[in-house]
C-alpha cells in the first residue's frame, strides 16, 4: 500500500540528528542499527504464528493479516476467498458475482458467514488463528484450545481447502441450507450446492457426513483429515475427478526458473501427501498471465476472479515460457536530436547537484534514481565530468544511508529481529510501522548503487555488503535466510508484488503503483549484472520479466480479455486481492491514476510499449478524460506524453521541442525526458518480437529499419545473438549500437 501524496514539500526533511544509544553492526564499509530510531514508529512486539514456524516470517503476503491479526482479514486465494474468526475459516467463492459497471472491477464478498464455516465439533469458539506453516503460495493456519485442534490449508489456485482435525470432527455450518445432489446421509462423500455455488466434500474413509437437511453438516468418524472443493461445475465426472485427488494433501509448493535463449522458463511445483491411498497430483487453476504463456494440459473447465478467468488443469507442475524484455542501463546517444539542448538540460541539473538535506526514503529514492539516470545520459554524451557530479552525489548520499554511526538516527537503516525487516529511517508512507512500499523504496536505491558499480567496482566491493542486505529485505534468494523472508514482496503464484506489509483491509492486499515495483528489478538485474551475482541478476530477471506479464494482464489488460466488459475504464490504477481499484492512495486525477503506473520513467519503462495499439488507446482515454485535454503542460501531462510516445513518438516530440521547460511531475527531468521521447522518435518503438542471448538489450523497429542496442558490462567483447538472425559485437564497458543496414 502506497499513501503518496502530490506534493514533496509536504515531505519531513532531516535536519539535525537526534542522538541515541545505537548499537551499530557493520556489514562490508557500511552498518546498520539495531535501535529503532525515535522518528520510526514501533512494530508490534509478537507475531500470530505458531512455534513450528521458525525464521523470518513474510509480510507483503496475500495472507499476512493473518500474522498481524488475532484471526485475519478476506483473504483472497483465487479462487476461494476465505477469513479466519472465532468459529473457523470462512470459505466462498467471490467469482460468482463479479462486475465492473461501477467504475472498478467488483467481486464477491467473503463474510464471516462465507458460502459455508469449516469448524469443529467439539469447540464453538476458538480464542485466535494462527500461522501454522507457509510454502511459496500455500498457507496453513491453526485453530488450537483446550486438545482441540483444527488446520486448515488452502493457496493461491488451488480449488481445494484441506482440513486436519483433533479431538472433536470436521463441521460445516453452511450459510443457507445446501442442496445435496450426490451422496446422502451416512455417506463420506458429498456434493452440495450452496448460493448458487458447487462444492464437494470429502470425508476420510470410513466416515460419514451426517446433518443432511439442516445447514450444519458433521463428518463422524473422521480419521482426522478431510478437504472441500469448489467445483466448476456438478457433473458426474467432474465430482469423480476431484474426489481422485481430495485425499491428495499439498503440503509444499515451489517455484524454479531459468533463462534459456531469450526466454524465462519457470516450472510451479505442488508436493502432495497422500492422506489414504497412492496417489500423486493435484488440481489446480492458472492465472492468465500463466495459461497464456503455459503448455499445460488444461480440462477445459473455468473459475471467474477479479484476474480473469482462471483455467483448470491436474498433475504436480506446470511450466511457463515468457519472452524475456531486453533492458538497458541507459539509452542509446543516437536517440539525441540535439546535443547543445540536452547539455544545456544536463548543466543546470549538475548545478543544481550539492548534498544538503536528506528527506524519506521514498522521496530520497526518488531524486537517487534521477541522478542514476542522469549519470547515464552524461555517459553516452561523453560529458564526462558532469556525469562525475552525477555519481559523486549518489556516492556521498548512498555513502550516509549505507553507514549507521554510533548516536546517529538519520539517515540510516535498522533492523527489526521480530519482523525480519531493515527499515530507513526517515520512513513514509507506513515503511516502518506497517512495513509499507519498502520494494518502491529501496528499488531506487539499489538501481542508483549498480549506477556508481558500473563505473566504479571498488566502491561495489567496499559498500556492496551493506547494499546486499537492503536487496535481501525485499527479495532474498536464500529460502533459509535467517534475517529475511524469501521474496518478501513478491507473490510467486499471482506473478506480482503486494505494498501492503500488514493487508489488513476487507479487500486483501494491494499494490497500486506496478511500476515501481518493476523498477526495483531492473535494480536487481543491474547489480547482479554489476557485481557478478548471476543468481541474484537471473532472480531479478525472474521478478522483471514475471511481474511484466502481471502488469501487461491485470493493470492494462492489453488483450482486452480479463476486464469484465461492463468495466468502463481501460486500465487500473490499484489490484487489490479482491478487487481492481480505478484510483489511488492519493489522488483522483485521471493523470495520477494512470500516471503511478507508468513512473519513474527510466530506460527499463521500454516494457510498456510492447503493445502499441494498447498504448493508443489508453493515451485516447485519458486525453478524453482529462480537464484540460491534451493540454500537457499540467499535472502529469510531462508523463502522458513519454507513454504516448511509446506509440506515437512523433507527437510527442513535436511537444518536447515545442515546450522545452515543460511542467514536470515531481521524480522527472526535462534530460530524460528529452532523451526518451527522441530516442523513440529516431531509432523507432520497442521491436518485442525479437528477442537476444542477452538481457541487456533494446531493439528499436522504425518504417523497416531496425536498430540493435547492446550493453555489455564485462571487460570482453560479448557476441550477442538476436532471434531474427542479426548478430553483433559488444564492446566491453559501453553501449554499442548497430542498425540493420550496417
Amino acid at each position: 500500500m502506497t499513501k503518496r501524496k502530490l506534493w514533496p514539500a509536504m515531505i519531513g526533511i532531516v535536519t539535525l540528528p537526534t542522538l541515541i544509544a545505537a548499537q551499530s553492526v557493520s556489514v562490508g564499509a557500511g552498518s546498520y542499527s539495531t535501535v529503532r530510531p525515535p522518528e520510526c514508529a514501533p512494530l508490534p512486539t509478537e507475531l500470530s504464528k505458531t512455534s513450528a514456524v521458525k525464521g523470518a516470517t513474510p509480510t507483503n503476503q496475500w495472507w499476512s493479516s493473518l500474522v498481524w491479526e488475532n484471526y485475519s482479514q478476506n483473504l483472497f486465494a483465487h479462487p476461494l476467498g476465505m477469513v479466519c474468526h472465532a468459529g473457523g475459516l470462512a470459505v466462498a467463492y467471490p467469482g460468482a458475482g463479479i462486475d465492473g459497471k461501477s467504475g472498478n472491477i467488483m467481486g464477491g464478498a467473503v463474510s464471516k458467514t462465507g458460502d459455508f464455516v469449516i469448524g469443529h465439533s467439539k469447540m464453538s469458539q476458538f480464542p485466535s488463528s494462527k500461522l501454522g506453516g507457509y510454502s511459496s503460495w500455500f498457507v496453513t493456519v491453526d485453530f488450537t484450545e483446550a486438545g482441540s485442534n483444527l488446520t486448515t490449508t488452502f493457496g493461491h489456485g488451488s480449488p481445494f481447502v484441506y482440513g486436519q482435525i483433533k479431538g472433536g470432527d470436521p463441521l460445516v455450518t453452511f450459510s443457507d441450507k445446501p442442496v445435496v445432489w450426490s451422496g446422502k446421509e451416512g455417506d463420506a462423500v458429498l456434493g452440495v450446492t450452496v448460493r448458487g455455488n458447487h462444492y464437494g466434500l470429502f470425508g476420510s474413509k470410513g466416515s460419514k457426513w451426517t446433518g443432511l437437511g439442516s445447514s450444519k453438516f458433521t463428518n463422524e468418524g473422521s480419521k482426522g483429515y478431510f478437504s472441500i472443493a469448489l467445483l466448476p461445475d456438478k457433473k458426474a465426472a467432474t465430482f469423480s475427478t476431484f474426489l481422485k485427488y481430495a485425499h491428495n494433501h499439498v503440503v509444499d509448493t515451489t517455484v524454479a526458473y531459468k533463462t534459456l535463449n531469450g526466454r524465462l522458463e519457470t516450472t510451479y511445483y505442488f508436493e502432495t501427501k497422500a492422506m489414504e491411498g497412492s496417489g500423486k497430483g493435484t488440481l489446480f487453476a492458472l492465472y492468465p498471465h500463466q495459461w497464456k504463456y503455459s503448455k499445460a494440459s488444461l480440462s477445459g473447465q473455468e473459475y471467474r476472479s477479479v484476474r480473469g478467468v482462471m483455467k483448470l488443469s491436474s498433475g504436480s507442475s506446470f511450466s511457463t515460457s515468457v519472452a524475456i524484455q531486453g533492458l538497458l542501463p541507459m539509452l542509446p546517444a543516437e536517440g539525441i536530436a540535439d546535443n547543445a539542448r540536452m547539455r544545456a538540460y544536463l548543466t543546470k541539473e549538475a548545478a543544481a547537484t550539492k548534498t544538503t538535506e536528506y528527506k524519506d526514503t521514498y522521496w530520497e529514492g526518488k531524486h537517487l534514481g534521477k541522478l542514476a539516470t542522469l549519470s547515464g545520459i552524461a555517459g553516452v554524451m561523453g560529458e564526462k565530468e558532469m556525469q562525475a557530479v552525477f555519481v559523486a552525489e549518489i556516492r556521498t548520499r548512498l555513502e550516509n544511508w549505507l553507514a549507521a554511526s554510533e548516536g546517529e538516527t538519520s539517515p540510516l537503516f535498522y533492523y527489526n529481529k521480530t519482523w525480519g525487516t531493515l527499515i530507513g529511517n526517515k520512513p513514509s508512507y507506513g515503511s516502518d510501522k506497517e512495513l509499507n512500499d519498502h520494494h518502491f523504496h529501496y528499488g531506487y536505491f539499489i538501481r542508483a548503487a549498480a549506477e556508481v558499480a558500473r563505473l566504479d567496482p571498488a566502491w561495489a566491493k567496499k559498500w556492496g555488503p551493506m547494499v546486499n542486505l537492503i536487496i535481501r529485505d525485499i527479495a532474498s534468494i536464500k529460502k533459509d535466510d535467517e534475517m529475511f523472508p524469501h521474496l518478501r514482496c513478491f507473490d510467486i503464484y499471482a506473478g506480482h508484488s503486494w505494498a501492503s506489509g500488514h493487508a489488513k483491509f476487507a479487500d486483501g492486499n494491494n499494490q497500486e503503483s506496478s511500476s515501481e515495483s518493476m523498477n526495483a528489478w531492473y535494480g536487481l538485474m543491474l547489480w547482479g549484472e554489476v557485481t557478478g551475482d548471476t543468481a541474484l541478476r537471473d532472480t531479478g530477471i525472474f521478478l522483471y520479466n514475471t511481474e511484466r506479464t502481471a502488469v501487461e494482464e491485470y493493470w492494462f489488460d492489453v488483450s482486452g480479455t480479463n476486464f469484465p466488459k461492463d468495466f468502463p475504464n481501460v486500465a487500473l490504477g490499484m489490484v487489490w486481492g479482491g478487487k481492481g481499484a480505478f484510483a489511488t492512495w492519493f489522488s483522483g486525477d485521471i493523470d495520477c491514476i494512470h500516471g503511478i503506473n507508468w513512473l519513474p520513467f527510466t530506460p527499463a519503462s521500454i516494457y510498456m510499449g510492447r503493445f502499441p495499439n494498447y498504448v493508443k488507446k489508453n493515451h485516447a482515454r485519458i486525453v478524453e478524460k482529462r480537464e484540460k485535454g491534451n493540454d500537457y503542460n499540467n499535472g502529469w501531462g510531462d508523463l502522458v506524453v513519454m507513454f504516448n510516445a511509446l506509440n506515437n513518438p512523433k507527437m510527442a516530440a513535436k511537444y518536447i521541442d515545442e515546450n522545452p521547460a515543460c511542467s514536470l511531475e515531481g521524480g522527472n527531468t526535462h534530460a530524460f525526458m528529452y532523451h526518451w521521447i527522441h530516442t523513440l522518435d529516431r531509432l523507432g518503438r520497442n521491436d518485442s518480437g525479437i528477442i537476444s542471448t542477452h538481457p541487456f538489450t533494446n531493439v528499436y523497429l522504425k518504417d523497416s529499419k531496425k536498430t540493435y542496442a547492446a550493453y555489455n558490462f564485462q571487460k570482453q567483447p560479448l557476441q550477442v545473438k538476436f532471434s531474427d538472425g542479426f548478430s553483433m559485437t559488444a564492446e566491453p564497458g559501453r553501449l554499442t549500437v548497430k542498425s540493420s543496414d550496417q
